[in-house]
């Protein structure tokens, strides 16, 4: 009783005291804030009032307008200040009392923060990896041991990936995986894409290992998604990058990425290229027929990447976007493999390649995206055509005492692949806690290949190779209090016809369901435990059912297999990943059942017992499972560590030869980047890598390892970097095998690893980022409703 007549006895007290003070002796601030370089108002700037000491008195955030008004301030002496993300922060002393106790600031202009705003890189502290709920996020350009490199030699530095010396990339251990860029589909070969594309054109790179029903589920073991550069700042700003590699031979590499918005249309362009010269090597030893095999690839390449759109906001309510993608490349590679059985033996034998190849790649995109009342409630139309122009020419030599059963001659290879989709998403958050997505896709896939030769014992041929594939997806998620949820299912019709000389030779068509869910439970704030299963296809890709022989030397011929069937998987993975406050750590099992798989075979040519035939077959069910581990912990705030250890193992089944075999395998990786800031404008990083050796079920992969280095300056006022780069440090970056079936051999892959590289990028312009919030289909996040 006496507590609550002492609380009734205080809030009178207090009510009095307030009610006795006159308004007009307590003091008042208007004004209004804006831009200063655009001349518009910022609205939602904070407005923060404080003792001289910094003691927080009363605030406020501006209106729509730009306009504020602070009340009831009794007399003394203050700080007042306007801040806002991406400008410079306004400060003003006044002082309350009897002589002055309104204050009308008038028009208060906030200067941009160029420095922040044309390098997040540079003033942000983001980890080089992002762990989302479905994916993970790399930031190339926080690693400094990318600088200047392409995208395939970056993918090593890359947890879950690995790339062998043809630049052909795996995702845990399995090389079926479908790369996109900004979320689409390309034509182009991944080894040969990723090759084209220079580092510094690229923002980020995501790894989805267990898409949902809304992404296109091809790719057995996940997706890659290369996300190219692309902002919406307000105004003119850009970043230009430029840098040579030197190592056995000299390369160059630039990129120019420039945005222009003005009221509500939104232009902006990448334009990319690298090229030079690089070695490719390899020496195979067959012990079973007593030679050495010698091989050399000396590649002159250029490649150019151009990127050009508009988006233009319509309305709070309609948006669309336009963009193009055009790929340029052409290389010269000069190869030669040298057959030597022994000293003045008559069957030695020098073969050379003289290549002249170039490709042309186009793509066209169209969004129109429509939100409803509600937030996130949305319509998506998506228009998208690529269309990729291929020309090799290829000539082969012979010299040597074994030349004479050989003839030279000359292959000519054109090659004609358009891809064609159109998509219909839509997306309905019906309550706060539920949410569903439906969509359809219809796509057209067209392939010509046009071989021709001037060799007798080699036939001329047309192979055309079609598909088309139509498909509806749903997927219906909640979320309750610590739980969420999402069920997913997409339905597809497939059909394919492939036509060799004007004769039909493979035909099919199938439907399927691919259902998928997902759970995830949070522990508390810093602790997230998620469980998901999806099923998955892998159709053949061109070049693994193209009979046209793609290469030959005088003991190696590669051709596709036409009757290839698709390779179906069915995964389970959980992922675990606790936050605290110096870092993160992140643990994943998974589990893989893969029904017909597909891979590559090296068998003894039906005509010839003394040459290998490198072909694909499906081989029996298989089965494989991992785990992984990444982390990353700021021990200083100069000193940040980033490590991670995968574990894979697989049992492989089938027919090599002639021989059924069966084997268990496992391998394990490690990888730890460090950063270390030395300076405000110095900054260094580390990388490691090591991959074990392991047993597959024909050939025995041996261990593998490698030390990059890196330092990066911030100049001019933090608008300039200079970068230097060291790769493979101990020259050890090497592919060596060993194998039994069909013969007993052993071979090493290496290239022009060793490297240094100095660069220069530059940030200009500035402007405030002020884009609509609105779905994009390459953000391809959880919450989205894109289908790739």
């Amino acid at each position: 009783m006496k507590q609550l007549i002492a609380i009734l006895i205080f809030s009178f007290g207090s009510l009095s005291a307030e009610a006795i003070t006159d308004p007009a002796d307590l003091g008042t601030i208007i004004g209004q804030v804006m831009d200063q370089e655009f001349n518009e108002p910022i609205p939602y700037a904070t407005i923060s009032v404080t003792t001289p000491e910094g003691e927080m008195v009363t605030g406020a955030v501006t209106s729509t307008d730009g306009t504020f008004e602070i009340e009831k301030l009794k007399d003394g002496t203050y700080l007042f200040k306007v801040q806002y993300m991406g400008f410079k922060a306004f400060s003003r002393e006044l002082k309350v009392n009897s002589g002055k106790r309104q204050f009308n600031l008038g028009t208060i202009y906030l200067e941009p923060e160029v420095a922040q705003l044309d390098s997040v890189e540079v003033v942000a502290e983001r980890s080089t990896i992002e762990q989302r709920i479905d994916r993970k996020v790399v930031n190339v350009g926080k690693d400094l041991t990318t600088a200047g490199a392409s995208a395939s030699e970056i993918m090593n530095n890359i947890p879950s990936l690995a790339v062998d010396q043809d630049g052909n990339i795996s995702m845990r251990g399995n090389d079926n995986v479908k790369i996109l860029v900004d979320g689409k589909p390309t034509n182009i070969p991944a080894a040969q894409l990723l090759k084209q594309i220079p580092s510094s054109s690229i923002k980020s790179i995501e790894l989805i290992t267990n898409p949902s029903a809304k992404y296109n589920p091809e790719g057995m073991s996940g997706i890659i998604n290369i996300i190219l550069h692309k902002n919406s700042n307000l105004g003119f700003n850009g970043n230009l990058n430029t840098g040579i590699t030197q190592g056995e031979y000299t390369r160059y590499t630039g990129s120019l990425n420039m945005n222009y918005r003005t009221g509500k249309v939104n232009f902006f362009t990448n334009l990319g290229t690298n090229g030079g010269k690089s070695q490719n090597n390899g020496r195979l030893e067959n012990f079973t027929q007593n030679y050495t095999e010698n091989i050399s690839f000396l590649n002159d390449r250029e490649s150019y990447l151009l990127k050009f759109g508009m988006d233009y906001y319509m309305n709070d309510r309609n948006t669309f976007s336009v963009y193009t993608n055009q790929n340029l490349y052409n290389g010269e590679p000069v190869g030669r493999v040298r057959l030597d059985y022994g000293l003045n033996d008559e069957r030695n034998l020098m073969q050379e390649f003289l290549m002249d190849g170039e490709n042309h790649t186009q793509t066209y995109n169209f969004v129109f995206n429509h939100d409803f009342n509600a937030e996130g409630h949305k319509l998506i139309l998506e228009a998208d055509h690529s269309l990729t122009d291929e020309a090799d020419m290829v000539r082969y030599l012979y010299t040597g005492p074994g030349a004479g059963d050989f003839d030279s001659y000359r292959d000519d290879t054109e090659e004609e692949l358009s891809n064609s989709t159109f998509n219909l998403d839509y997306e309905n958050p019906f309550s706060e806690t539920s949410k569903v997505e439906l969509g359809a896709e219809a796509r057209f896939r067209r392939t010509k290949n046009d071989y021709r030769t001037t060799s007798e014992n080699l036939e001329n041929t047309m192979y055309d190779y079609d598909n088309n594939i139509f498909s509806a997806y749903a997927t219906f998620g909640q979320s309750f209090q610590k739980w969420s949820y999402q069920l997913g299912a997409r339905l597809e019709q497939y059909e394919v016809e492939a036509v060799l000389n004007g004769d039909l030779i493979y035909e099919t068509d199938y439907l399927t369901l691919y259902p998928s869910a997902f759970a995830s439970y949070k522990i508390d704030e810093m602790k997230t435990l998620q469980l998901s299963y999806s099923r998955r296809v892998d159709r053949p890709g061109l070049n693994q059912v193209n009979p046209v022989r793609e290469f030959a030397t005088p003991r190696l011929s590669q051709v596709g297999n036409p009757e290839l069937d698709p390779q179906f998987t069915n995964s389970v993975e959980m992922n675990y990943t606790h936050n605290f406050k110096k870092g993160s750590l992140t643990a994943g099992i998974f589990y893989r059942l893969i029904e017909d798989e597909i891979n590559q075979a090296l068998l003894i040519d039906p005509q010839d017992p003394s040459r290998l035939l490198l072909t694909y077959q499906n081989w029996e069910d298989n089965s494989a499972y991992g785990f992984e581990l990444s982390g990353r912990y700021k021990a200083f705030s100069w000193w940040s560590i980033n490590p991670s250890f995968e574990l894979y193992s697989s049992t492989e089944k089938g027919v090599v030869g002639s021989d059924y075999r069966e084997v268990e395998s496992s391998m394990y990786s490690l990888r730890i980047s460090q950063s270390f800031d030395v300076t405000k404008k110095l900054s260094l990083q580390t990388f490691g890598m090591y991959r074990s050796s392991t047993e597959l079920l024909q050939i025995n992969p041996k261990e593998f390892w490698f030390v990059n280095a890196g330092a990066r300056y911030n100049i001019l006022n933090d608008k300039g970097t200079i970068s230097l780069n060291v790769n493979d440090i101990f020259d050890t970056q090497e592919f060596g095998f060993q194998s039994d079936v069909p013969y007993s051999q052993e071979g090493t892959f290496w290239n022009d690893s060793q490297t240094v590289y100095l660069g220069f990028s530059y940030r200009f312009g500035g402007g405030k980022n002020k884009a609509l919030d609105r779905k994009q289909r390459d953000d391809n996040t959880s919450s989205g409703g894109g289908i790739f």
